[in-house]
């Protein structure tokens, strides 16, 4: 088997990255060019939509949309490194120096597993930053206020343990983020115990987040036979955080890898459902091992022994229409992990496990 640190290897791994970033930034120019349609369309007859905002506004949306269709991105940009082996007799020559065809595909595989690891460690929290930014960019653009940021104005709900199997849960009339500081207005705090018991209830006109404190201020506190309590300010102590309530009102995508593991714990201890957060942190694992799979795929359409045999134009389609019906599978089988139709390793694992194996048996047998 060719090692990838050898002539060859390094000379397929060459090729596959530049035919990665070829593919990438074609991608992108189209994606880019299709957002920059769309928010003309929306911005018709503004003033206040400068260029800047365009600029920022299609740059912001770019790494979501990327996300998407990267698998769709290595298939292609492996089914063209493969054709030009092909097209150049390369293919050829290499297996007539006896070389075979996990040689040739362990470099491309490698490849596909470094920039999945890549961008999921490295270029995914860069996206969920992105995503941010471009929600906040929209919510502007829907309230025609420049410095608006985007929190939410029907209010907070949240749950959190608070020890002993007891919770508190936290209720925020709206959010007001200022000055970097979380001002949340109309603020009740219900703390219930393990038997679903009201242990007290603590209300306030006003409250500001700061350092995992809640200090509220004209507050009442309600306790079953005592009188109210009536204090100036009350400094309570919480698991919240900024970007744990703003985790709470984004998609699953918008947050970093490196932090799903403590939102996921959040929000398990708090009781709500991880479900969609698990399928997203697995899907990212899975990612490198699916881009994998990807490349088996495209090797199956566009690794032939001369371009001579025809049929070209025939396998590249097949290719691109498989790559597609993988992907939308994928998408459908984690649709059923999320609603708790599957498990969630399945969900998750299966599309690439069950393609790769597919793949390895067809090149098992040509290998015959």
């Amino acid at each position: 088997m060719m090692k990838p640190n050898s002539i060859l290897g390094g000379y397929l791994v060459k090729q596959a990255i530049c035919c990665f970033l070829f593919v990438l930034g074609v991608i992108c120019a189209i994606i880019m060019m299709f957002d920059v349609i769309e928010i003309l369309r929306k911005t018709s007859g503004r003033y206040d939509a400068s260029i800047g905002f365009i600029v920022q506004y299609v740059v912001a949306k770019l790494p979501e949309t990327v996300d998407k269709v990267l698998p769709f991105i290595v298939m292609v940009s492996t089914m063209i490194t493969f054709w030009r082996l092909s097209k150049m007799n390369e293919f050829v020559v290499i297996r007539a120096a006896g070389v075979s065809i996990w040689g040739v595909l362990t470099p491309v595989l490698l490849t596909a597993l470094g920039i999945g690891v890549f961008w999921i460690t490295i270029l995914n929290p860069f996206s969920a930053r992105m995503f941010e930014l471009r929600e906040t960019l929209s919510y502007r653009l829907k309230t025609n206020s420049n410095d608006a940021f985007l929190f939410s104005n029907k209010g907070l709900w949240m749950r959190e343990g608070i020890g002993d199997g007891n919770v508190a849960i936290i209720n925020a009339g709206s959010l007001n983020l200022k000055d970097g500081v979380l001002w949340l207005q109309d603020v009740s705090v219900i703390e219930i115990d393990k038997n679903t018991q009201i242990l007290r209830r603590i209300e306030g006109f006003v409250a500001t987040l700061e350092d995992g404190e809640l200090n509220i201020r004209d507050v009442k506190i309600y306790k079953a036979g005592k009188r109210v309590e009536i204090l100036n300010n009350l400094s309570y102590k919480t698991g919240m955080n900024i970007q744990r309530i703003k985790d709470n009102f984004i998609e699953p995508e918008a947050i970093s890898f490196w932090n799903l593991p403590d939102t996921i714990e959040f929000y398990k201890s708090s009781g709500f459902s991880v479900h969609r957060y698990k399928i997203r942190y697995l899907s990212l694992i899975a990612l490198p091992f699916f881009l994998m799979a990807m490349v088996l795929v495209a090797g199956i359409f566009s690794l032939k022994a001369s371009q001579r045999q025809g049929g070209v134009f025939t396998m590249i389609v097949l290719g691109i229409a498989t790559g597609f019906s993988v992907y939308f599978i994928s998408q459908v089988i984690s649709a059923f992990g999320i609603n708790s139709y599957i498990p969630i390793w399945f969900a998750v694992w299966a599309p690439a496990i069950i393609v790769s194996s597919l793949s390895v048996l067809y090149y098992l047998h040509k290998e015959e």
